[in-house]
């Protein structure tokens, strides 16, 4: 298990380069938080990490937003199911096309899908803890 400490928004990119460092060569990486948490606020800073210059926005209404890595070429996908009301929603997307294409895909609101996660998710806590800091823990999905 990886924890990631972000004491505050200025070290945001302190702490997305740690999470790059930590990625290793899984692909799919489930955030939990409560609302407000930073989910999508860290996943814009790893994105930019990982080279990603396209204006990086929550897939709320999208349910997918698609980015490319400026170094590497290679295509990051970022989802937000927060808005699905039903699993057929997300068998219609084509979820396996994302989830099993090799690029990277960071997922906000992974509870409303689990049953459909592929077995090597790395599961992405993130939680307030005292003066707005924010504690990131990296786990293999249970």
């Amino acid at each position: 298990m990886e924890t990631i400490k972000i004491e505050s928004l200025e070290a945001i990119h302190d702490a997305a380069r740690q999470f790059v460092a930590a990625m290793g060569d899984n692909t799919v990486f489930a955030f939990y938080g409560k609302m407000g948490a930073g989910k999508t606020t860290f996943i814009k800073a790893i994105c930019q990490e990982l080279g990603v210059t396209d204006n990086i926005t929550s897939p709320t209404f999208a349910i997918v937003n698609e980015y490319r890595s400026n170094i590497a070429g290679e295509l990051i996908y970022h989802f937000d199911f927060y808005r699905i009301k039903k699993l057929e929603e997300v068998y219609d997307m084509g979820y396996e096309d994302y989830f099993y294409s090799g690029a990277i895909c960071f997922i906000e609101w992974p509870e409303l899908i689990e049953d459909l996660l592929p077995g090597n998710t790395v599961k992405v806590s993130i939680e307030e803890v005292e003066n707005g800091a924010r504690k990131v823990t990296m786990d293999d999905f249970c």
